[in-house]
């Protein structure tokens, strides 16, 4: 595996290094409201790992990430923020659920397939950047083995017969009556180019050999990490069908380009060069987001007074290497975690923080506590975010001719029986605008485009309570609204 060097790495960080804490602050506004403490932490933390590459190099190895922990209810941004903040930073991001995960020894997914997974997502992301820059040229590739298909000029394979004799495709241009008509064959391939490239052929069907994948499947469930040993084995049993074999399809053409494109794409990639780049910016800017981890926190055997959980207390010993700074074996290299940073959240209902062992508290020295949110809170995220629910139901909605428009008044008529139904059934943060929403719309979603007579809708704060306050109100029939 080849090694990067540091001045590539830091070329890797031109995402942080545009983004100052305020800017990153002011990009995530964009899309999740409120929440300022939150936001605070994290864009520290993304900025500081700029300032790690740019200090000195003997200090650059020893200055470690500030891991995070967020603390709150359910359905107030946390994941939402991790993730908001990979994709301004263009960093490998997972998001993964402690309660998934057992101790080392047990039937189950260990610690380190969250590592072995970022690096999968990572590997797969520098490929498809790669296959990007090459497009041009694998388009090219592609054209001229389409026009080979289309002139049934393809050149003949080498075959070998019995007795060990090959044959060889004729030679070309060798003077005989054939190589006259070069000219012409010259000219009627650049027509059937023309005719290509201006779509006069894309309804003609051909015939094309592309290459497919024929590996076996093949899991394995087990301790130690078995689960890596059966990709591995997967990888050396591909061989036994031939790896990747060629299939005849028979598409049109427009259809067989872009097939011909991808597989010319494929070819170009430089496939040990994506690996090494994918593993440095794991190493260096990697961020795993670690969601229900309060539901490993074992109260009980935190204290002593119980015996271990291997879902929980053992769950929480075999994190502690990966998050300090481990090595982590792959199926694309071995893979350094002392500077990938690690944000935790959970809810902590039952549990609390110190709930957790002692040694993993410490590795997450960075606590941050979201808030609830507030009518008011509500009001905005309808409104304000890129990404608001309104703008995507008035999406939806303009996707059958039909415009929607949502009054003031609805608005803060939705914010605040979404408010009232958190406080009195179950606190589940912005999702519960989601359910409202649909239950407000349902009709107009089960009628369009059939039975809607009109093009424009209009919702006001009458017909919102007209169809969510007797709802809202009863505490029997308000699970439906969940």
């Amino acid at each position: 595996m080849a090694e990067i060097a540091p001045s590539e790495a830091l070329a890797t960080q031109d995402a942080e290094r545009e983004l100052t804490p305020r800017q990153i602050v002011a990009a995530l506004d964009k899309y999740i409201v409120g929440q300022d403490e939150a936001k605070k932490s994290v864009a520290i933390a993304l900025r500081n790992r700029w300032r790690r590459l740019n200090a000195r190099e003997d200090l650059r190895e020893e200055i470690m990430p500030n891991n995070i922990i967020m603390i709150g209810p359910t359905g107030v941004g946390k994941t939402e923020i991790a993730r908001r903040l990979a994709r301004l930073a263009d960093a490998p991001f997972i998001k993964v659920e402690a309660t998934k995960f057992t101790e080392v020894g047990y039937v189950g997914r260990d610690v380190e397939s969250m590592i072995r997974d970022l690096v999968d997502l990572a590997v797969t992301h520098q490929k498809e950047v790669q296959s990007e820059r090459v497009q041009e040229e694998a388009a090219t590739r592609a054209e001229e083995r389409l026009l080979d298909v289309l002139l049934g000029t393809e050149k003949p394979k080498r075959s070998t017969l019995g007795g060990g004799l090959t044959l060889q495709p004729p030679p070309e241009g060798d003077g005989s009556p054939a190589s006259e008509s070069d000219d012409l064959r010259a000219r009627t391939r650049e027509r059937f180019r023309t005719m290509l490239r201006e779509g006069e052929l894309d309804e003609r069907e051909v015939e094309i050999d592309i290459s497919q994948a024929n590996t076996p499947t093949l899991q394995m469930f087990g301790p130690m990490g078995l689960e890596e040993m059966g990709i591995n084995l997967q990888d050396m049993l591909g061989n036994i069908g031939g790896g990747r074999q060629r299939k005849k399809r028979r598409v049109k053409v427009n259809e067989a380009l872009q097939l011909l494109t991808q597989e010319e794409a494929q070819k170009l990639i430089d496939h040990d060069a994506a690996k090494a780049e994918a593993i440095n910016r794991v190493e260096q800017s990697g961020i795993v987001f670690i969601d229900e981890i309060d539901k490993v926190a074992g109260r009980t055997a935190a204290k002593g007074n119980g015996g271990p959980d291997v879902s929980r207390e053992g769950v929480q010993r075999d994190m502690l290497p990966i998050v300090e700074g481990s090595t982590v074996m792959t199926k694309h290299g071995m893979v350094k975690t002392d500077h990938v940073l690690f944000i935790a959240s959970g809810a902590f209902h039952v549990s609390k923080p110190s709930d957790l062992i002692p040694e993993l508290q410490g590795r997450f020295p960075i606590r941050v506590e979201l808030n609830s949110l507030t009518e008011n809170d509500f009001f905005q995220i309808l409104t304000v975010p890129q990404n608001a629910l309104l703008k995507q139901y008035k999406a939806l909605f303009a996707s059958e001719g039909v415009s929607v428009e949502f009054t003031e008044d609805a608005v803060r008529e939705i914010a605040r029986i979404a408010a009232l139904v958190n406080a009195d059934v179950e606190n589940i943060g912005a999702r519960r605008l989601h359910t409202i929403l649909t239950t407000l719309l349902e009709d107009f979603l089960f009628d369009m485009p059939d039975g809607v007579d009109t093009q424009a809708i209009e919702i006001d704060a009458d017909y919102v309570r007209e169809r969510l306050t007797s709802i809202a109100q009863d505490h029997d029939l308000s699970q439906y609204i969940l």
